[in-house]
């Protein structure tokens, strides 16, 4: 170690870092999770067991929708008929 680490950690104050122990892993900000991938929610979301950014869009029938905060839904159960976007309830509330 330096001596700058040292003096620091001399402060009666201040302790040294202590490192996470396990499988725990300590954050600052929370981060979810797609399958096996960790990700920051105000930047991107998980769709279709994929990681994608915010601004991330899908067609759907001749509309388009962003698919972290809407969904493509059938309008009827028959295949020709029109789709619907509508608004995405998150997990979260």
């Amino acid at each position: 170690m330096s001596p700058a680490c040292l003096s620091i950690w001399a402060t009666p104050a201040l302790s040294p870092p202590v490192s996470p122990t396990g499988a725990h892993l300590m954050l600052c900000q929370s981060l979810s999770r797609c399958g096996d991938k960790f990700y920051d929610p105000q930047q991107h979301c998980c769709y279709d067991d994929a990681v994608v950014p915010l601004s991330r869009t899908r067609k759907c029938g001749n509309c388009t929708f962003r698919v972290c905060f809407e969904q493509c839904c059938p309008w009827s159960f028959r295949p020709q008929e029109a789709f619907v976007v509508k608004c995405q309830l998150t997990e979260d509330g």
